[in-house]
């Protein structure tokens, strides 16, 4: 798969890599909130996810009917090896735009 993250698809993903599948919407939603200190959506963020599936870069399964949600089971996310290819890719081209503004000017 060659297709480019979006910028709020970057962090999303994120977001789920760092949960290391421990995340579902509201955690991913409450970590972005944190990270940015902006109010994040968890309809963007759901959406988000379910397009980050549908490119093959995280994937789903329902956890466990836990009491504190009435009996209902939560989606979990994980990262797969496709989505972690395009994290490193995006990493690789941040790098490299930083190390050029990093870089001494040249007279």
């Amino acid at each position: 798969m060659d297709e480019r993250l979006g910028g709020f698809e970057e962090l999303v993903l994120l977001s789920v890599a760092s949960l290391r599948g421990s995340g579902y919407g509201v955690t991913i939603q409450e970590q972005l909130e944190t990270e940015t200190g902006q109010p994040i959506s968890v309809g963007a963020v759901y959406a988000t996810l379910d397009r980050l599936e549908r490119k093959g870069y995280v994937q789903s399964r329902l956890g466990p009917a836990t009491a504190e949600r009435g009996g209902r089971r939560k989606r979990m996310y994980r990262t797969t090896a496709a989505g972690a290819t395009a994290l490193d890719a995006m990493r690789r081209i941040r790098g490299n735009l930083w190390s050029a503004i990093e870089a001494p000017a040249r007279p």
